[in-house]
């Protein structure tokens, strides 16, 4: 089974992440910012794949190190339940509509992390969470993960923006982590990922 449990604690957080490719009823969230765990909920469920996270942080100072240290995480999670990527389908493209807004994810899961994103949130940012905060996630989770991702967003509300942008992050990496049927190769010409 592709599953992943990778922990993480420092000065400022306690941050544990289990990912299962397979399992999508595996799905528990408790990060003490409930916007975030609407988000990753809304990510697993509409992608098809277990998530469960598991953080304390510094939030008496702020949002920051909790949600870059889960974006952390989770990539590193992600990458240990791809492992060596036999049989996955690697690319995957989405866009998802929430009322006025569109999001669209692009994503390569070929073993090299980067990240591009536009698109803009108003102060303070959906869930009272600085928007940059949004962008810093998705960079922290994808250059662990070794994701290439663009992602973009446009509309008029900030939630469903955020939400939309989070479906369709999730809906695109439920695709392409999937295995393709009776595929064992790598998907990719150096012959490793």
């Amino acid at each position: 089974m592709r599953r992943a449990t990778i922990e993480r604690e420092t000065k400022e957080t306690t941050v544990s992440v289990t990912v299962s490719l397979d399992d999508r009823d595996e799905t528990s969230i408790a990060t003490g910012i409930g916007f975030l765990d609407h988000m990753l909920t809304a990510c697993a469920r509409h992608g098809k794949f277990g998530l469960a996270v598991r953080a304390e942080g510094d939030l008496d100072v702020d949002a920051h190190h909790t949600i870059e240290d889960i974006g952390i995480v989770m990539g590193q999670a992600l990458s240990q339940a791809v492992g060596d990527g036999k049989g996955i389908v690697r690319f995957a493209s989405i866009a998802i509509p929430m009322d006025e807004a569109l999001a669209t994810a692009a994503l390569d899961v070929g073993g090299r992390g980067y990240l591009v994103m536009n698109g803009t949130f108003a102060h303070p940012g959906p869930g009272q969470i600085p928007p940059d905060l949004f962008e810093h996630f998705f960079y922290s989770l994808c250059i662990n993960a070794g994701i290439t991702a663009h992602l973009s967003f446009a509309g008029k509300n900030d939630h469903h923006k955020c939400e939309a942008l989070f479906k369709a992050f999730g809906v695109a990496l439920g695709r392409a982590v999937s295995q393709e049927p009776g595929s064992t190769e790598i998907p990719s010409t150096k012959g490793v990922l």
